[in-house]
C-alpha cells in the first residue's frame, strides 16, 4: 500500500503471537518516516522480528504532553507516523486518543491498521452475549476508589470487559463479589495469543476460590456478565419470560440459570431445565 504523507496511522500489533501481524501493518511500519511507540525497546524486538529498521520514538503516558506537539508539527511538515502500542491497538488503555484528537483538531489525516485486541478476542469466546458490551479496561488500583466505580456499574446489563495485572487479580475478584455478588458469572481469559492461553468460566466465588491456592500469572482480561433487573418475587411464568428476554440477548441458558439461581429461591437444577424448555429463536 501506498503511504501518504501528513499522515498518522494507527497500527495495530500483536498481543503476544506474532502470527497476528498483518501484512498491511508490516508494509506501513516499513514505509512510514518515524514510529512512536508505547516502549521502544518493546517494539524494537518486534521491527527486529519483521526486519523492520525505520526510525523511533517514544510516546507514551509520562512523555505526551510534551510529544503531542512535537508530533503535531512533524505531520503537519509532511512526515508520516505510525503509532504503536506495546500490544494491540493504539488508543485503547493507553493516551492514544489524545493525539488522534489534536490531529482531527489540526486537520491532520488519520488511518487506523486494525489489529488484534484482548477486548475483541477474550469477548468472542468468553461465551458471553457478545452483541452489547461495556469495555472498562483497567479499574483504579486503591480499594476505594475501585469499589466506587464497581457501584457505578454494577447493575449495566451489557457484558463487562476489565484488563487486570497478576498481582491486583485476588484485590479485584473480592471488590467485584462483594459489588456485583459471588454469584456473577464470569470468563477469565488469560495470556491471551500467547502459548499459555487459557479461558476458565465459573462465579466470582469460584474464581476466588481458584485464586486463593492458585498464583495469579501473566495478562489478564475480566469478561462479566452484565446485571440482571431484580427478579427475587417473579413467579415462575415470569421468571420464564426473563429467562427468554437474557437468550434473546445471547447468554448461555448455563450462564442464566447460575447467576438467577442466585437472586431467587428456585434450585439452579430447575432453572436450567425451565431453560432448555425454551426454544432458540
Amino acid at each position: 500500500m501506498d503511504v501518504t504523507s501528513s499522515t498518522l496511522y494507527l497500527v495495530g500489533t500483536p498481543i503476544g503471537n506474532l502470527e497476528d501481524m498483518t501484512f498491511r501493518a508490516i508494509e506501513v511500519l516499513q514505509k512510514v518516516d518515524t514510529i512512536a511507540a508505547e516502549d521502544t525497546r518493546h517494539t524494537g524486538k518486534l521491527l527486529h522480528h519483521f526486519q523492520i529498521k525505520t526510525p523511533q520514538i517514544s510516546y507514551h503516558e509520562h512523555n505526551r504532553l510534551e510529544r503531542i506537539p512535537d508530533l503535531l508539527r512533524r505531520l503537519q511538515g509532511g512526515a508520516s507516523i505510525a503509532l504503536v502500542t506495546d500490544a494491540g491497538m493504539p488508543c485503547v488503555s493507553d493516551p492514544g486518543y489524545e493525539l488522534v484528537a489534536a490531529c482531527a483538531e489540526a486537520g491532520v489525516t488519520v488511518v487506523p491498521i486494525p489489529g488484534v485486541t484482548a477486548v475483541i478476542t477474550g469477548l468472542a469466546a468468553s461465551g458471553l452475549r457478545s452483541d452489547r458490551f461495556a469495555f472498562e479496561g483497567f479499574l483504579p488500583a486503591k480499594e476505594n476508589a475501585r469499589v466506587e466505580r464497581l457501584e457505578k456499574i454494577k447493575s449495566e446489563e451489557r457484558t463487562l470487559i476489565f484488563y487486570e495485572a497478576p498481582h491486583r487479580m485476588r484485590e479485584t475478584l473480592a471488590s467485584m463479589a462483594g459489588v456485583f455478588g459471588s454469584e456473577r458469572v464470569l470468563t477469565i481469559a488469560r495470556e491471551l495469543t500467547k502459548r499459555h492461553e487459557e479461558f476458565w468460566r465459573g462465579t466470582m466465588a469460584e474464581a476466588i476460590e481458584l485464586y486463593t491456592t492458585k498464583e495469579p500469572q501473566g495478562e489478564y482480561t475480566l469478561i462479566v456478565m452484565g446485571g440482571i433487573v431484580s427478579i427475587a418475587v417473579l413467579t415462575e411464568e415470569q421468571l420464564k419470560a426473563e429467562m427468554r428476554r437474557l437468550l434473546d440477548a445471547g447468554e448461555s441458558r448455563s450462564a442464566i440459570s447460575k447467576q438467577l439461581a442466585a437472586q431467587t429461591n428456585f434450585p439452579k437444577r430447575q432453572l436450567y431445565q425451565w431453560a432448555l424448555e425454551l426454544p432458540d429463536e
